[in-house]
């Protein structure tokens, strides 16, 4: 993303912190006040939002210094970042900075852990997200992700053709809704159709779709779906995604049918955030 359009996305989310400005550092901050700080992990983790906290302490004027960068690993009591400057904006930012790189450390926390889990056991599946992030905050807790080394999918509606199960139904069939969607998209577009059965997934693929979506199926479901769309034509021309009810709990079972990819809402819809803090380390008069 531009610099800039960067920047003001992350000037926004302070802006709304703010209000109409910081009473308690306000009255209590005197003018000049300069200090310097450090952020902390405070559990180990996966690190993203580096680049979205330098952006955004520097446009308010504040040094800084990254000691990690982000994707890398760290450990409790970890020094992440260095920052001096004035006191009074430093601290009026200092919740917004932690939280955006908290959430976005514990989404690709999360995402890593999954992604390995999978890799150990030699499984070649695609660990991927949803749309099913926090209004506002889809760019950063997409990004977080892929730093965990997980798939975006859709960033948005435009990205692709999803036709869903409430498409299907006021469309008319899914081999209906399908065709008309293959003739009139761009060829730079996929299609990719929901699915709540294997004979669906079936015809889904005969009508043209690229991508099938497995909606809430058991793993043996899957596994045999999978079985059906083996013996197509097409099985080589489609990729197979699992959805709905994949937890990390469960997704090895998920990710041993035969699909291509697994998405789960949890790793953005209800993220642990990575505990991070801020402490001031020298405090000083201009």
């Amino acid at each position: 993303m531009p610099h800039k359009v960067l920047e003001e996305k992350l000037l926004r989310l302070l802006s709304e912190d703010l209000g109409q400005g910081d009473i308690t550092t306000g009255l209590i901050i005197p003018v000049g006040t300069m200090v310097e700080a450090e952020m902390m992990a405070k559990e180990p983790g996966v690190v993203a939002g580096i680049e979205e906290a330098e952006v955004l302490l520097k446009s308010l004027g504040v040094r800084i210094e990254t000691l990690v960068k982000d994707g890398g690993k760290v450990k409790i009591g970890q020094k992440m970042i260095r920052i001096s400057g004035d006191a009074r904006t430093i601290l009026s930012a200092e919740r917004t900075v932690l939280n955006l790189l908290s959430r976005m450390s514990g989404i690709a926390t999360t995402t890593r852990s999954l992604v390995e889990k999978l890799q150990k056991a030699k499984l070649k599946v695609t660990v991927a997200c949803t749309r099913k992030t926090a209004p506002g905050l889809m760019y950063f807790d997409k990004k977080a992700v892929l730093i965990g080394g997980g798939d975006t999918h859709r960033l948005h509606l435009d990205d692709m053709i999803l036709i869903k199960d409430n498409h299907i139904a006021v469309a008319g069939g899914i081999e209906k809704t399908i065709g008309k969607a293959r003739r009139a998209t761009s060829f730079t577009k996929r299609i990719e159709a929901e699915v709540t059965s294997a004979e669906d997934a079936v015809r889904a693929a005969k009508a043209g779709a690229d991508i099938i979506m497995l909606d809430n199926f058991s793993p043996n479901q899957a596994r045999k779906t999978c079985a059906s769309l083996k013996k197509t034509e097409r099985r080589s021309e489609i990729l197979i995604e699992a959805s709905g009810g994949i937890t990390a709990e469960n997704i090895m079972e998920y990710a041993s049918t035969g699909v291509d990819i697994v998405s789960l809402g949890e790793i953005t819809q209800s993220p642990k955030a990575l505990d991070i803090s801020l402490k001031t380390t020298n405090i000083c008069k201009e």
